[in-house]
C-alpha cells in the first residue's frame, strides 16, 4: 500500500483541521500540484485543471519532468491550452494516491496508513482542497477552471462553494450527478475490488494485493470510457495471435478486444491504490449539485456566477451522456453566463476529451482566446 507521486509534484499543506463534508476531518493533509507556464505580473492568467478519477497532477511534460503527461496533446506551448499564454495549475484530487492525502497516506495520529479510517470523501471536499491550493499560491481569481470527467463535477462544486474564485469555466464530459448506468458500473467495480480475498477489508500489502479485483475494475471502466462504435470499428471479431491466447486457461483470452483490456488492466494495477479507487468512485456516485446546494440541479446551475462557459461532450459518451452536458450548458446560461455548447461527433466515447484533440482542441483554444 503506497502512494505514486510524480517527481515534479509540489505540495500545499491544507489547514488543520480540514473539515470533510460528510463528517470527520484531516490533520496534516496536503494536495499535490504541478504548474505549467508563467504567472504574469497582473496574476490574472491562471487556469486551474481538475482531473478525472485516476490522473495525477502531471498533465504535460515540462522542464522539471520531461515525461509525457496524461493530457500532453492538449496542454503546452502552442497547444489548445497554450502555456505560452496561461499559467496552468493541475491539482491531484484529495483522496487520490498520487501525492494528495488519501487512504494510502500516513495518518499522523497513528503512524499507519489511513486505509478505511480515512473519512468519507465527497466531491465537495475535492473542490475545497483545490480552492485552498489556488489561494495558497497567491491567486485570488482564476481566469478559468477546467473540469474533465470527475473533474467536471469538482469544478461545478468549486463554482458553487467558491463563487468568487474564477471568471470562466470549461466543462468537458462532466455532470451535475451520476446517472444509474454510471452508478451501476462503479458499484460493480467496487464489488470486484472488495470481493478479492487479498483486499482484506482494505488491509492489503504490496505482497498481498487485490490484483484480480483491480484488473476487473479497470476492465469494466475501460469498457465505459470508449463507445461500442469504437470497439466495433477498432477490433471487430479479430482474434489474438496464437502465441497470445490463453490456451492453458479454460475460457481464457481469445479476441483482440480481450487482449486490449487485459493489457491496459495490467498497466493500471499496482499503479493506483485500491482503497483510493473505492473512495473516489463512491464520491462520484454520491455527488449531486442540486442536493449540495439545497435545491434542484437546474436551480443550482442558474446560481453559479461565471461570465463565460464552454461545455463539451461526445455524443457517443454513455458514462456522462451528452444530455448531461446540455443540462450544464442550459443551466449556466439561465444564470446569465455567455455559454457555448459543443456536442462533439466523436466515436471515442467518454475518453474523447483525452484522445480526440482534433475535435476538442479547437473550441477550447478559441474559448480561451476569447477569455484572454
Amino acid at each position: 500500500m503506497r502512494e505514486f507521486i510524480p517527481p515534479a509534484a509540489r505540495f500545499v499543506e491544507l489547514p488543520a483541521p480540514f473539515r470533510m463534508k460528510r463528517g470527520g476531518d484531516l490533520r496534516g493533509a496536503r494536495t499535490a500540484y504541478e504548474t505549467f507556464g508563467r504567472l504574469n505580473t497582473a496574476r490574472d492568467n491562471a487556469v486551474l485543471v481538475l482531473t478525472g478519477l485516476s490522473p495525477d497532477a502531471h498533465a504535460a511534460s515540462h522542464a522539471e519532468d520531461p515525461t509525457v503527461g496524461w493530457w500532453e496533446a492538449m496542454l503546452g506551448p502552442g497547444k489548445p491550452i497554450d502555456t505560452d499564454l496561461w499559467h496552468v495549475i493541475c491539482v491531484n484530487s484529495l483522496g487520490s494516491c498520487k501525492g494528495s492525502t488519501g487512504p494510502a497516506s500516513i495518518n499522523p495520529a497513528t503512524g499507519e496508513p489511513y486505509r478505511l479510517t480515512f473519512p468519507e470523501l465527497s466531491i465537495e471536499d475535492i473542490a475545497d482542497a483545490a480552492a485552498l491550493t489556488v489561494r495558497a499560491l497567491g491567486i485570488d481569481r482564476l481566469a478559468c477552471v477546467i473540469g474533465t470527467s470527475m473533474g467536471g463535477m469538482s469544478a461545478l462544486a468549486l463554482l458553487a462553494r467558491h463563487p468568487e474564485l474564477t471568471r470562466t469555466h470549461i466543462s468537458l464530459s462532466g455532470a451535475v450527478h451520476s446517472l444509474p448506468f454510471a452508478i451501476a458500473v462503479r458499484s460493480l467495480q467496487r464489488e470486484a475490488i472488495r470481493s478479492d480475498p487479498q483486499w482484506h477489508q482494505g488491509r492489503y500489502t504490496d505482497d498481498r494485493y487485490p490484483r484480480r479485483g483491480m484488473m476487473t475494475a479497470r476492465k469494466l471502466g475501460m469498457m465505459t470510457y470508449r463507445s461500442a462504435e469504437e470497439w466495433d470499428s477498432r477490433f471487430g471479431r479479430a482474434r489474438l495471435d496464437t502465441g497470445l491466447r490463453s490456451h492453458d486457461e479454460p475460457f481464457g483470452l481469445e479476441f483482440e478486444v480481450e487482449g486490449y483490456l487485459d493489457f491496459h488492466a495490467h498497466r493500471f494495477v499496482r499503479r493506483f491504490d485500491p482503497n483510493s479507487y473505492l473512495y473516489l468512485s463512491h464520491s462520484m456516485d454520491q455527488f449531486d449539485l442540486g442536493e449540495s446546494c439545497g435545491s434542484t440541479a437546474d436551480a443550482a446551475l442558474s446560481r453559479l456566477r461565471v461570465e463565460q462557459a464552454l461545455v463539451m461532450g461526445a455524443r457517443t459518451d454513455t458514462l456522462f451522456p451528452i444530455r448531461q452536458q446540455d443540462e450544464i450548458a442550459q443551466g449556466l446560461s439561465s444564470g446569465g453566463a455567455d455559454v457555448e455548447f459543443v456536442p462533439v461527433e466523436s466515436p471515442a466515447g467518454h475518453d474523447a476529451f483525452l484522445v480526440d484533440v482534433d475535435r476538442f482542441g479547437p473550441p477550447v483554444a478559441k474559448f480561451l482566446a476569447s477569455v484572454a
